[in-house]
């Protein structure tokens, strides 16, 4: 796992310009803290940057990697896993290629010398990569199916600038510093919009796409999207099918040359895969390990609530119990999650201000504990959205809604919401912003690529829109928060439930299988029963965990106040006074919680990032 970073420039000599390359490349160290490199096209026109996360051929693979041909010079950057690597590798062996490396770099950078931009057709895994093709004089970007790894570019006068992250870019005097009302509406509306990437002129590579620079400026190819098929498959055979992929998937993501663990909860998603690979790993005479959040004395006094029924610490030991997994609990308290330098770390590391408060700041504290034992984690996220996990995926009211269901009534959301945080913005931003139109919009987009299957009644048509949103957006979410916090303390974190081919299957699957036994994820219950204690099999869905102890908000207030005092402080350009001194002085309930947890986070980007807040 690495970042990468790159500038293009048809009417200047970049390579003469090696120290914004440097600090374009430097911004991307957390992301790669074992090696760095840079590469500079010959003739002027192409810069490349790379900071490497050593995970396979830890003694090859140096990045950027070029090849030489009679028409011209390749040059790769390349971020992320290809679990198919060995396959293409013998495949590009019977074409004639010789290799020198070990690893999947030269594979993808031999491959795409092979197929040209259509090596994306060929790839599993997560990836996301830039090859300056000298032979057409070009910048050829493609990105990964689910978009687990991300890309961001900025055009530029004659070019473009690229990298793994926005501070990439942002470390380019080219760049522009600043945030619109529509990457305003991005961040409070709870949408994801594939290619926005909330900074002014930035976009980003859209899953599945690649998106190619040259003189006469960008042009995009989709090489894959989430497509509908008819499922012919009984539900044996369809359980059988979903464990068969498991299995593979697993095996394929346990390669590594670096210690690997499992992140664990002891929910349904993150204990099938703990137990398939701790399966696999015993077979070659190896011990998984893994490793779960907890807070000081949750356990002891838990209060359960409709997202949380149940504390996941019993059912972590359960699961190490029953697979004996070599276990670490990491333990966190207040201080540790609302500490001003934590929230900071969180959103230096997402470049933007959205997230999830202290679970934001517990993943965040989780990764990097983990991070001292192993180089690799792999996660249960997305198996919700595959398989059907939230309450919204059952509730058809909600996904009839007319809306994200996600933000419907039926989900806990007013009619004509203001985005998840609408009530802590001035009433005047918020009349500008026009949230409930924006998402409106947005919907509406996403709707129109869904396809249907000719017969389908208006439960099923609405079934197969509620997933590829799922799939599509709100995944994508989670994918990023991931990705980002996971690589900000240089943890590579594999997402098999991500695999496109098990997400293409289940998506197609009708809401009749995925549901069978009326419960949630009952595909991959039944795919994975034979591996779990009955007490795992049979959990209720609960979230990730969240701190209980009423200190937090107390905590929260307090720095609130400490904000209040600065009355010319530019986070209330975007937030409302009235709003924060009402819930400092004795505002109670998840509101205000989520509320501050946002106008804090708002305060520490303004103050970590210095946008420009374009507000007209």
């Amino acid at each position: 796992m690495c970042g990468i970073a790159g500038w293009v420039a048809f009417q200047r000599h970049v390579g003469r310009e090696q120290h914004v390359l440097d600090a374009m490349t430097g911004t991307m160290s957390c992301r790669g803290p074992d090696a760095a490199g840079t590469w500079t096209d010959p003739r002027g026109h192409a810069a490349l940057g790379h900071r490497r996360l050593a995970v396979i051929d830890l003694d090859g693979g140096a990045q950027p990697m070029t090849l030489d041909t009679p028409a011209g010079t390749l040059a790769l950057v390349y971020s992320g896993e290809v679990y198919n690597y060995s396959e293409l590798r013998e495949e590009l062996r019977r074409r004639g290629h010789v290799f020198r490396s070990a690893g999947d770099t030269e594979v993808v950078l031999r491959g795409y010398l092979e197929w040209g931009e259509a090596v994306a057709d060929r790839l599993n895994g997560m990836y996301a990569f830039a090859v300056w093709d000298a032979r057409s004089a070009e910048l050829v970007m493609i990105r990964d199916r689910m978009g687990v790894k991300p890309l961001y570019y900025q055009p530029t006068a004659d070019g473009v600038l690229f990298g793994s992250e926005p501070k990439a870019l942002l470390a380019n005097p080219l760049a522009t510093r600043a945030v619109g009302l529509d990457g305003l509406r991005e961040l409070f509306g709870f949408v994801k919009t594939p290619g926005h990437a909330i900074w002014a002129d930035m976009r980003e590579v859209r899953p599945g796409t690649v998106t190619t620079v040259g003189a006469g400026g960008v042009r995009e190819h989709v090489y894959w999207t989430l497509s509908t098929k008819e499922h012919t498959d009984d539900l044996t055979t369809t359980v059988a099918h979903v464990r068969e992929l498991l299995e593979d998937i697993v095996a394929r993501q346990l390669v590594a040359d670096v210690p690997l663990c499992l992140l664990l909860s002891g929910g349904l998603d993150s204990s099938a895969l703990t137990a398939l690979s701790a399966r696999r790993l015993a077979a070659h005479g190896n011990k998984a390990h893994s490793f779960a959040v907890d807070f000081a004395g949750q356990s002891d006094n838990y209060v359960p609530d409709a997202a949380r029924p149940t504390p996941d610490a019993p059912y972590v030991r359960d699961m190490v119990a029953h697979v004996g997994t070599v276990h670490t609990d990491v333990v966190l308290d207040t201080g540790s999650l609302a500490d001003p330098t934590v929230r900071r770390a969180v959103i230096t590391a997402r470049d933007m201000p959205v997230g999830t408060g202290d679970t934001d700041a517990s993943l965040y504290r989780l990764l990097h504990a983990v991070r001292r034992h192993s180089t690799v984690a792999l996660s249960g996220e997305s198996a919700d959205e595959v398989f059907g996990g939230y309450h919204w995926q059952r509730s058809l009211e909600a996904q009839q809604a007319g809306t994200f269901p996600w933000m419907s009534p039926a989900n806990g959301f007013p009619p004509g919401t203001q985005g998840r945080d609408g009530s802590v913005l001035r009433p005047e931003l918020l009349d500008a912003l026009d949230l409930p139109g924006y998402i409106a919009d947005r919907y509406a987009e996403a709707v129109a690529e869904v396809e249907h299957v000719p017969g389908d009644d208006s439960e099923a048509r609405a079934r197969r829109v509620t997933s590829h949103l799922g799939i599509t957006r709100f995944m994508r979410t989670l994918l990023d928060r991931m990705d980002r916090l996971s690589m900000a303390v240089g943890l590579e974190v594999r997402v098999p439930f991500c695999d496109h081919r098990l997400v293409e299957y289940v998506h197609n699957t009708p809401w009749a299988m995925k549901s069978f036994d009326g419960r949630e994820k009952s595909l991959l219950r039944a795919a994975v029963r034979d591996v779990l204690p009955a007490s795992v099999a049979d959990r209720v869905k609960s979230a990730y965990p969240s701190i209980q102890d009423p200190g937090y908000l107390t905590v929260l207030r307090g720095q609130a106040k400490e904000l209040l005092v600065e009355p010319e402080h530019p986070v209330f350009d975007l937030v409302s006074k009235v709003w924060m001194e009402e819930a400092v002085n004795g505002g109670t309930g998840p509101a205000v919680r989520s509320g501050l947890e946002r106008c804090l986070n708002l305060a520490t980007w303004l103050d970590a990032h210095r946008p420009r807040l374009l507000l007209t």
